[in-house]
């Protein structure tokens, strides 16, 4: 029951074709320290600490206590200390973060002694989709899939010279909100379309080789559809297969984009091109991300 110390990355999911299926981890974090309390006590820096450190309406508090109630285990207040790297609601990854820390947590200071598979399992039920937590748990490109109550994900490693650009607007955007523009079926020839550029972009990251990535992360399941809310979009996808960009997609359910370089000075070049694609658009950030290749410690 001793103080824990726990790091989780952001990751990027769908990376175009993989729609619920494929994520990337990036070199973001969520720290969390965490140790017994008498009540509650949350301390916050970085990224969104206003909402970090309130104690209610948590995702991580409330995840936490859920856990610990579902499995007939005593409540046990925690002192935390949370600082986030993490941008919320751009299409990091952030709550998949949260519910992991909030699950491991439980299964440590409730005794719970849960196995890594099973509070991945748990991350991916509550995420309601098991891309996003598979690969910050495990770090890397991971392909994942749902097997009843399980989770069965792959992580590969991808070349460490390859970074990501994550380009975000000044606002966040809900994933419900996201999800709701989506249609409800797919034509067969979209969706061969779209196995077969799931296939090709596997092979990539498999191999190393980012030669026909910008073929790879095509997409025409959701992007299509997300591009009216998710603005930055439609003006960066044409980047994609240009010079040093070899790929783009909605970072996740957007509002923000990932573009993948292969080289540090090819993300500066790749950062100078974006911007002046997304002039206009008001407030843009932009986040130069190595990747993430290795699992979460417990």
């Amino acid at each position: 029951m001793s103080e824990v110390h726990l790091r989780f990355p952001a990751t990027s999911a769908n990376l175009g074709p993989g729609l619920d299926s494929l994520a990337l981890a990036l070199k973001l974090y969520l720290h969390i320290d965490a140790e017994r309390s008498e009540q509650f006590i949350v301390g916050a820096s970085g990224r969104d600490a206003k909402i970090c450190r309130a104690t209610e309406n948590n995702l991580l508090i409330d995840t936490y206590t859920e856990v610990l109630a579902s499995n007939n285990r005593a409540f046990v207040p925690l002192k935390l200390g949370v600082n986030n790297e993490i941008p919320l609601g751009m299409g990091c990854g952030s709550s998949a973060a949260v519910r992991l820390a909030a699950v491991a947590l439980a299964s440590h200071f409730g005794g719970l002694a849960w196995s890594r598979d099973r509070i991945l399992a748990e991350a991916s039920r509550r995420e309601g989709h098991p891309d996003n937590a598979a690969a910050c748990w495990l770090g890397g490109f991971v392909a994942s899939a749902l097997d009843g109550d399980l989770v069965q994900a792959i992580s590969i490693a991808p070349p460490p010279d390859w970074r990501a650009i994550i380009v975000m607007p000044d606002r966040p955007l809900a994933t419900p909100a996201s999800r709701a523009v989506l249609p409800s079926t797919w034509s067969r020839p979209d969706v061969v379309a779209n196995l077969q550029r799931v296939a090709l972009l596997t092979a990539a990251f498999a191999t190393g080789n980012a030669d026909r990535m910008a073929l790879a992360m095509g997409d025409r399941l959701h992007q299509p559809f997300r591009s009216a809310v998710c603005p930055l979009l439609p003006r960066l996808l044409p980047l994609a297969g240009m010079g040093v960009i070899v790929g783009v997609a909605l970072s996740g359910a957007g509002p923000a984009v990932l573009l993948l370089t292969v080289s540090e000075s090819a993300a500066v070049q790749a950062r100078n091109l974006a911007a002046r694609e997304v002039d206009g658009l008001g407030k843009v950030e932009f986040l130069t991300c190595e990747l993430e290749n290795e699992p979460v410690v417990l």
